[in-house]
Parts: structure tokens; C-alpha cells; sequence
């Protein structure tokens, strides 16, 4: 109990000191999603399959999420969030999310992931924008197809509320993880556009009347990235 106890305290302080880390301001942590994105692309042995990525009806990302321990499993990473206009298919302005969640397991260490997931249905993006999610129970959590053999099954695999992949030491792969919790990152949307703005007011009613320009870039670059499929047939 004792030895249970000190791992449960060392996860807490772990988790503190990542959350101390991870508070880049906004611009770097959209840099950092996009630069993520273009890495998939150039990894094409181990790349998210194209067609799910331009099926996606939104997309998560968090780089760099710290994950590890001892016994007591911990994570916690922050993130952005992007939805696609379902009328132009075009990419709208990002709104910022954090993770934190600890299991129990015997783990030992600790280690940097890079995490994507794509929102595949309607059901997915309304547990999106509630501020407050739990993956696995307010929509159905599938851990994503990697590479190129992926893309000739993906309108069988087209079954998944979200997609999970994560990318440690350069590779990609799918991943689950139901009951991980995503939370709006709400004084960092607020810093950000300068606004209280809900997720629900950032990615469905578009009430960013003003766009820095970093998240001009970050929308710029989905829409290259991940464009609609329609318009990935020639």
C-alpha cells in the first residue's frame, strides 16, 4: 500500500511537471500539430491512410503528449481541435483541448507520443464540442489502419466513430484509448482569440470573428493536407 501510494503521489507531481511543460503559448502548439500532419504525409510506409484522413469530419491532435510511470500509469498532453465545414469541406479555426488520465498497470518510465485522432461521425463531433469528453463511451473508439494496404479496406473500415494513432520513435500506429478524457482548454481558447469562446462557439457556429494568423496557417494546411475526397479523385 505504502509503495502504491508513493506512485500514485510520483504520477501527480509527473503529471504537474508535464503540464508545466506543455504550456507553450498557442502559435507553437499549432506549429507543432502541423508539422505533425506533414510528417504523416512523408511517411509512406507508415502513413495514415488518405482516404480516412479526407473522410474525416474532425480532427485532434496533440504532439508531444507525455506518457509513463511506475504501477500507475499517467498521461497528459494539450492539444487543438479542427472541424470540416460539411457544405465546402474546407478546414474551419482550431480550438484547444488538454488530456490528463492515469490506469493502473505495471509501466515503468516514461515516454513522448505524438497524437491524432479523427472524428469519423456527427456523434463524434457532438461529444467534441460538450467541452468534456470520455473516448470509447461518448463515441466509439477504434484504433486506426496504418499504411498504404490500409487504403484499398477503408470503405469496409469505414465503421469507427474516431480513428486513434499514435507516432513514437518516428513510427506510427494504431492505439487505443478508451476512457482517456478530453477537456476544452478554456483560458487558452479565451488568451487565444482574446474571447470566452466554447469549443461549441470556436468549431460549429463560427464565432471567431477574428483569425490570428496562425491559425490562418493551421487551417491552410489541413485543407492541403487532409482535403475533402471528393476532391482527391481526379
Amino acid at each position: 500500500m505504502k509503495t502504491l501510494t508513493l506512485s500514485v503521489l510520483s504520477i501527480f507531481m509527473f503529471v504537474n511537471s508535464a503540464s508545466a511543460l506543455s504550456s507553450t503559448d498557442q502559435q507553437e502548439l499549432l506549429r507543432r500539430a502541423g508539422m505533425v500532419l506533414e510528417e504523416i504525409k512523408n511517411a509512406p510506409d507508415e502513413e495514415i491512410p488518405s482516404e480516412l484522413m479526407s473522410k474525416a469530419k474532425a480532427i485532434i491532435i496533440f504532439p508531444t503528449m507525455v506518457k509513463g510511470g511506475f504501477m500507475v500509469a499517467a498521461r497528459y498532453g494539450k492539444g487543438v481541435a479542427a472541424v470540416r465545414d460539411p457544405k465546402t469541406g474546407k478546414w474551419g479555426p482550431p480550438a484547444f483541448l488538454y488530456t490528463a488520465g492515469g490506469s493502473f498497470g505495471f509501466q515503468i518510465g516514461a515516454q513522448a507520443v505524438d497524437l491524432v485522432l479523427l472524428v469519423m461521425s456527427q456523434r463524434g463531433i457532438e461529444g467534441l464540442v460538450k467541452g468534456q469528453f470520455t473516448l470509447g463511451a461518448d463515441a466509439a473508439l477504434t484504433a486506426g489502419p496504418v499504411g498504404r494496404h490500409a487504403e484499398a479496406g477503408a470503405d469496409i473500415l469505414m465503421q469507427g466513430e474516431i480513428y486513434s494513432y499514435s507516432r513514437s520513435k518516428g513510427a506510427f500506429a494504431g492505439v487505443s484509448l478508451k476512457g482517456s478524457v478530453i477537456s476544452a482548454d478554456t483560458d487558452a481558447n479565451w488568451e487565444y482569440y482574446d474571447r470566452p469562446l466554447s469549443p461549441e462557439d470556436i468549431l460549429i457556429h463560427k464565432k471567431v470573428t477574428r483569425k490570428p494568423q496562425s491559425a490562418v496557417r493551421f487551417s491552410k494546411g489541413l485543407n492541403r493536407l487532409a482535403p475533402p475526397w471528393r476532391s482527391t479523385r481526379g
